[in-house]
């Protein structure tokens, strides 16, 4: 919040008293969207979650304005469509990459429907300062309560301290109805501590002590949360102080200090000895004052990845829905501008910009975000039209912006109450911008995008529906295929195996995460991804199994008849399901 307060308000204040108010206006705007963005998490992360989208926005600008200025109505709806195409497709890809889609079209609509006397690389220069500017708040700023020690890696600590708190609260309920929750939280907990310590870096290898001593702290986790899973897969509950020793692992992390004392091991089955083990080795690993140097645990997706996430079926999928929608609310925003059906205001941006973000399945449900980013709408219009008449020019509106941007981080975590907030700032900056007021155009314009992204939401589409689930069930089953082979190969190399594990529960996550989304949908959309659910209960099934297998054969260097009997009856499974997860051949 603090630094939503010191972007958009303190960039357009910068930009009226320098007399370059509509460059001001866009670098508020940038600090917007990247407010967006901005979520918890180390500072290294942030760099690529905040700049790559930012640097897609300024080129999508850039676009846009050129385009808006050279050509006509009906070719610049076609090169927005084709804009659309790729930038969908290319969401397919992951959340950054979803980010970045939807601030180039985002961007490319507002460079295109707001005439500015600035050239389309200068508008993208004023839009890289805005973003700019809250990246560098976010990198300078500490975070409340982590102002001793190297506050640079307080996000770092915290997400690695979550790992063995979720490891100790597996441990706690292995046996309950809860363990299955703990296991998913457990992998959340790893997905988000990779994520925090493999950034982008200018070097291979972590560079400060303090960082080498997170990355070793790290790595002791994931022995743990391996005998973890494998005593969650037994059903077996375990002796209480078993989550003493993870918990005192997770306060050392906090603290930056040794572990003290750890309760003595229970030595009685395979599982439990590897988890004693693993907090042996764990202990180790803290006690040293400088963590060994080793190569990071980073997520082995490369470019060819990319691709063929982007035009494989989902991306193809997501592609045409998102051109359609957006192309189509350009081209009615511009029919309506042009016929003044709204006076005369010179922007038809709010439109196809408004389509950009309906359309989008990381929001939810498509009838939730359409509910939400109506009531979001009228809500924020609402407000600011009884606030525009009270405001002082331009230091109310200064002010209404910076308490918007503050909000921001708050009002993320629903859709209607971002798209309240959100309304209120952008009607603020187009005020200020020298525009009249403007919210019953919002209003209009945005029910109409509502209704066109339903209608294009239940379109058929080429291929089939459900093409991005299904896409995401066949990278979960490629993983857990590649852990299995590795683990029944009974290979010495523990982090390759260890890799392979959080690649496996990750593409699951990733694959449950989008068919709750799916299933959740009016009943015409979430009949395509039926039994979706029951495939990924197998998927799981198979990982945890092949984790308990690789603890059982570390122990005894065979395994027993249950572990063979459930890697058969889940692979026997997966096989019905061919049609529904196309797993390699030689599964």
């Amino acid at each position: 919040m603090t630094r939503g307060a010191l972007a958009a308000g303190p960039l357009l204040l910068a930009g009226l008293a320098a007399g370059r108010l509509a460059s001001g206006v866009l670098a508020a705007i940038a600090a917007m969207l990247a407010g967006i963005n901005d979520r918890p998490g180390s500072r290294r992360a942030s760099v690529q979650r905040l700049g790559v989208p930012a640097l897609a926005g300024a080129l999508g600008l850039a676009v846009g304005s050129y385009a808006g200025q050279l050509l006509e109505a009906v070719p610049l709806t076609l090169v927005l469509t084709l804009l659309g195409l790729v930038a969908g497709g290319v969401s397919a890809v992951g959340p950054v990459a979803s980010a970045a889609g939807t601030q180039l079209l985002v961007t490319a609509a507002v460079g295109a429907g707001m005439p500015a006397a600035e050239s389309g690389w200068q508008r993208a220069l004023a839009f890289l300062a805005g973003a700019g500017w809250l990246l560098l708040l976010r990198l300078v700023l500490p975070t409340p309560g982590a102002l001793t020690g190297d506050f640079r890696f307080d996000g770092e600590r915290e997400a690695v301290a979550d790992v063995y708190d979720a490891v100790a609260a597996l441990l706690d309920a292995v046996g309950t109805p809860h363990a299955t929750a703990r296991r998913a939280a457990l992998t959340a907990a790893l997905d988000h501590a990779q994520d925090a310590l493999a950034g982008p870096r200018l070097r291979r290898h972590s560079g400060s002590a303090a960082e080498r001593r997170l990355h070793a702290r790290f790595a002791a986790a994931l022995p743990l949360a391996e005998a973890a899973t494998a005593l969650f897969w037994t059903a077996e509950p375990v002796p209480a102080r078993a989550a003493e020793g993870p918990r005192r692992l997770a306060a050392a992390v906090r603290g930056d200090t040794g572990t003290g004392p750890l309760p003595a091991p229970h030595r009685s089955a395979p599982a439990l000895r590897a988890l004693d083990d693993a907090l042996l080795r764990a202990a180790e690993a803290f006690d040293r004052a400088e963590g060994a140097q080793r190569r990071l645990l980073t997520r082995r997706r490369g470019a060819q990845d990319a691709v063929r996430a982007a035009f494989g079926s989902g991306g193809r999928e997501y592609g045409l829905r998102v051109a359609l929608c957006f192309g189509t609310g350009a081209a009615i925003a511009q029919a309506l501008h042009h016929s003044r059906w709204h006076g005369q205001h010179q922007h038809w941006y709010w439109l196809p910009a408004t389509a950009v973000f309906l359309v989008k399945p990381d929001l939810g449900p498509l009838a939730s975000r359409v509910l939400c980013r109506a009531a979001g709408t009228v809500l924020g219009a609402v407000v600011f039209a009884g606030l525009a008449p009270l405001l002082p020019r331009p230091a109310g509106l200064i002010a209404l912006v910076a308490v918007c941007g503050a909000l921001v981080p708050v009002a993320t975590r629903h859709f209607a109450a971002l798209t309240a907030v959100v309304t209120v700032l952008v009607l603020a900056l187009v005020m200020a911008g020298g525009e009249p007021q403007a919210s019953a155009g919002r209003i209009g314009e945005t029910l109409l995008a509502c209704a066109l992204v339903l209608i294009v939401g239940h379109l058929p589409m080429p291929g089939g529906r459900g093409g991005g689930v299904r896409a995401r069930l066949a990278a979960a089953g490629g993983a857990a295929h590649a852990y299995l082979v590795h683990v029944l190969g009974e290979s010495a190399d523990r982090a390759e195996r260890w890799a392979l594990r959080r690649e496996a529960y990750r593409t699951l996550a990733e694959a449950r995460a989008a068919i709750a989304v799916a299933s959740a949908e009016l009943p015409a959309l979430a009949r395509h991804t039926e039994g979706t659910d029951a495939v990924a209960e197998v998927l799981e099934r198979l990982v945890d199994t092949t984790t308990a297998c690789a603890v059982h054969l570390d122990d005894t260097g065979r395994l027993t008849p249950r572990h063979v009997d459930q890697l058969r009856d889940a692979l026997a499974e997966l096989r019905l399901q061919e049609g529904e997860v196309p797993l390699p051949a030689d599964a």
